[in-house]
């Protein structure tokens, strides 16, 4: 259905509309992507449903794989055809940062390749695509983050009134980089394991304080302007997805550096994991708040539908990701239960969404900007 939804501006686009192509196109991937991750995790344990949910998530992968070589096609091209459109973009404080999509859909996709890769091809063939994924992913996830700040700090229009939640995208890309470099630790010797693990710490650190600081500017926003106009509504959930990002990332460095650790790797882990505990209860109330907020756009009027809808899915699915990683570590019933609830949540977010991108793009609303 997903594929569908693609194929058509990556092969046959007007030049009209490769000008216009939306800079958020690739959130497609990443609420793609992350779908399969979680699926393939088999939420909720039932031992029925073992099989299916491994096919599932190997299905969604190779969905995203498509989604990404179909729209990657037409964000490249565009840059090439019409750099100064592309550049006007990256200069807007609305759609700027949703260039970021373009590295979180190559990192999230090499997340999904190295969490179902296994049981589909060899460990090395794995790696390799990994590897390859990661290389242009991580580049780009640390560039359009340096550029974009720098553009916001040196442009005469920015205002308080501006800050938006997609302003989140840059600094989850860059939590993300932990993720996709762990599993490229088997292939790494002594030395390069740690500098694997310090590069980890390092982004995380990047996008997660970067997140902080976006995150107040964005509550005063909230506090003392008129609440964003409606086609921005979906942007206020993307504060999800640094706090399941990070939360995940928190668990994941942990385990994977507890043979560097020593001694400390019980203190570590600990710690670790009381730390993501406090960053899912952040996310609960962010979740909360968001819900609340969708709620009074929607009684004020219908939402229009537009490519930030893919906002939806993915800081859902990073949250989903956090819950379900934090029952298992935790021995947790009840989060395991909330994390089936999170995910079935998000795969109704996903129809949605992809339903009203196929109707945009049979319209042709989808160019709409």
């Amino acid at each position: 259905m997903a594929v569908a939804m693609t194929s058509a501006p990556a092969v046959a686009m007007p030049l009209g509309r490769l000008r216009g192509f939306h800079p958020g196109w690739f959130g497609a991937v990443m609420g793609t992507a992350v779908i399969g991750i979680i699926a393939y995790q088999n939420p909720g344990e039932v031992p029925e449903l073992a099989a299916a949910a491994q096919a599932l998530g190997e299905a969604m992968v190779a969905l995203a794989a498509i989604l990404a070589l179909a729209l990657g096609v037409p964000y490249v091209g565009r840059w090439i055809v019409h750099p100064r459109a592309a550049l006007a973009d990256l200069r807007s404080p609305v759609a700027g940062a949703l260039y970021g999509t373009f590295p979180g859909g190559i990192l999230v996709l090499a997340v999904g390749v190295a969490t179902v890769g296994p049981s589909v091809a060899s460990p090395s063939t794995v790696a390799t695509i990994v590897a390859a994924l990661a290389v242009p992913g991580i580049a780009l996830a640390f560039l359009i983050s340096v550029v974009f700040a720098y553009l916001l700090f040196v442009s005469p229009e920015i205002g308080p009134q501006t800050a938006n939640g997609g302003w989140f995208i840059p600094p989850v890309v860059n939590i993300i980089v932990p993720l996709v470099l762990l599993p490229l630790l088997p292939m790494a010797g002594p030395d390069g394991a740690v500098t694997i693990l310090v590069a980890g710490y390092a982004f995380f650190g990047m996008g997660l304080l970067l997140f902080l600081l976006i995150a107040s500017l964005l509550y005063n926003r909230l506090v003392f302007h008129p609440l964003p106009a409606a086609p921005l509504a979906p942007s206020l959930w993307i504060g999800l997805g640094p706090v399941g990002v990070g939360a995940l990332v928190l668990l994941r460095l942990a385990q994977a550096g507890s043979t560097l650790w020593g001694p400390s790797a019980p203190v570590v882990a600990t710690m670790s994991t009381v730390t993501a505990t406090a960053l899912w209860g952040f996310g609960l109330w962010w979740l909360a708040t968001a819900a609340m907020l969708l709620g009074g756009y929607l009684r004020r009027g219908r939402l229009p539908f537009g490519i930030g809808w893919w906002a939806f899915t993915f800081p859902l699915g990073a949250y989903t990701a956090a819950t379900l990683a934090l029952a298992r570590a935790l021995g947790s019933a009840p989060l395991e239960g909330a994390a089936v609830l999170l995910f079935i949540a998000l795969v109704a977010f996903w129809l949605v969404v992809t339903a009203g991108t196929l109707r945009a793009l049979r319209t042709g609303t989808a160019w709409a900007r």
